[in-house]
């Protein structure tokens, strides 16, 4: 079958890893079900997969994409779910020390094929596109649970999103305003700044601008370069939730003092679970809402697509198509 896959890491040139070819068709154990890929979206994890991080030498060649929606071999339209836990586990996946994501220890879905556990499958409703589908299992869904799990943010309360432009922080946009909050958003660019008050934002500021109101809680994805203006937007008692940490993990000043005076809360989030994944699929079929597509690309133009992504030319999600 036809793939896109890495054979070799470069943290310096990490397209130099990549490779369009063919690739055995998958076998499905038992348990496990097979999915014809219609469309898979990219994201950063993929860039960083051939950078060599979180992607181990001896697990190559790997394919890449975590994202998927297809049909499985009854017929049915599914969304993937890409946390794989182990078969013991039960409760909240994303808590299981064994988990992993699609592409770091199993073959991923840029691909023809894509093998994954039966529990981890989705029904797609009719009125998403295979496309669309495909944007939600990991950037979406990260979004999701930072909004409404780990953020626990109800209609009528005010949210700013850093660093409007990349997949998550346009699903924070979108789905805040959907949800009935204020959304507030940042960008260090002028037309990712009218790009975000076109799909929700209720105003756009500069990053590191001086809000007109302080709000109930922050979504960071990242980091350094805005944590100092995060924690200064908040409340007091305000929240923070974060999910990333683009511009690096290292702080030359955590705010601890402004934190614990404030009692403000710093709460992590990572991926979500299956049953999320479900609940914003039917938010999004009862809403009518949708993701936003940068730009579908056939998977043989694959390429173009990590080059795109890799160079920062981006707002919203880039699919491969079948």
């Amino acid at each position: 079958m036809f793939a896109v896959y890495a054979e070799s890491f470069s943290n310096d040139d990490p397209l130099s890893g990549l490779v369009l070819g063919e690739r055995p068709d998958p076998v499905a154990p038992d348990g496990w079900a097979t999915v014809t890929v219609k469309a898979a979206s990219l994201n950063h994890h993929d860039i960083w997969s051939l950078r060599g991080v979180g992607l181990r030498e001896e697990s190559l060649p790997m394919i890449l994409g975590c994202d998927a929606a297809g049909v499985d071999e009854d017929g049915n339209e599914v969304v993937v779910h890409a946390v794989i836990s182990d078969p013991s586990w039960s409760g909240d996946e994303t808590f299981d020390p064994k988990r992993s994501l699609l592409s770091e220890r199993h073959q991923g879905t840029f691909a023809d094929k894509v093998i994954v556990p039966r529990r981890n499958l989705v029904p797609k409703p009719a009125s998403m596109s295979f496309s669309e589908a495909a944007c939600l299992p990991t950037a979406w869904l990260t979004a999701y649970r930072m909004l409404f799990t780990q953020g626990q943010l109800k209609p009528g309360e005010t949210v700013l999103v850093q660093g409007a432009g990349g997949g998550v922080a346009t699903a924070l946009i979108t789905l805040a305003r959907a949800a009935g909050l204020r959304v507030l958003a940042t960008s260090r660019d002028e037309e990712k700044r009218a790009r975000a008050l076109e799909i929700g934002a209720h105003e756009v500021f500069e990053s590191g601008a001086r809000l007109p109101v302080k709000v109930d809680a922050v979504m960071e994805t990242v980091g350094r370069a805005t944590w100092s203006h995060s924690i200064r937007a908040l409340r007091p008692g305000g929240r923070i939730v974060i999910s990333g940490t683009t511009s690096g993990p290292q702080l030359d000043d955590a705010e601890l003092t402004r934190i614990f005076f404030l009692q403000l809360s710093v709460i992590g989030s990572t991926m979500g679970t299956r049953d999320e994944l479900d609940g914003l699929v039917k938010f999004l079929d009862a809403t009518g809402t949708r993701p936003l597509l940068d730009r579908e690309i056939p998977l043989t133009d694959a390429r173009t697509g990590f080059e795109a992504m890799e160079s920062g030319d981006v707002f919203g999600k880039i699919v491969f198509t079948a």
